[in-house]
């Protein structure tokens, strides 16, 4: 259902015909990033946390960790993330396929700045196979993005491309 439910988003706007149904898993970034054919670092992995008082996305290069003392600073609360049973009930994603696209829950999203130094990113699709090629703006954009933070380390700036 919710591979359906990004479609059906992706259809609205005319881009479902860019999403990647893929023969093997990507509920991983590793397995993504092989199944893709790009470095880890290009798969925009979502990572729901318990914010002040709401869930929240954050959206993220594939090869960062989260930095507890930005996060804090950034959201006033320590990062927990949610468990598999309350992140499908916030995205209607399961582990594995989390999205900022085609939510049922009207959960903030945010994108962290390890992702602005690819000229295109490769987040999940609702399933723990599929993906969509998207630049970052268009990642901003379509994930309907409340804005661009700095709350994830141990990235490698030179690995842009």
């Amino acid at each position: 259902m919710s591979l359906q439910a990004v479609q059906a988003f992706f259809a609205n706007i005319g881009r479902e015909g860019d999403i990647v149904v893929h023969a093997q898993s990507t509920a991983s970034v590793q397995e993504a990033a092989e199944a893709i054919g790009v470095h880890p670092a290009r798969i925009a992995k979502t990572l729901c946390f318990q914010g002040k008082d709401t869930p929240i996305l954050v959206v993220a290069a594939g090869d960062t960790k989260v930095d507890n003392a930005k996060f804090k600073q950034t959201f006033a609360v320590k990062a927990k993330m949610l468990d598999p049973d309350s992140v499908l009930q916030v995205t209607g994603h399961s582990i594995g396929g989390v999205c900022p696209f085609g939510l049922v829950t009207d959960v903030p999203v945010y994108v962290d700045a390890s992702l602005k130094r690819f000229t295109t990113v490769h987040p999940a699709c609702g399933s723990s196979n599929s993906s969509i090629e998207l630049t970052v703006d268009e990642l901003k954009l379509y994930g309907h993005a409340q804005g661009e933070v700095d709350v994830c380390k141990d990235w490698h700036p030179a690995l842009a491309q």
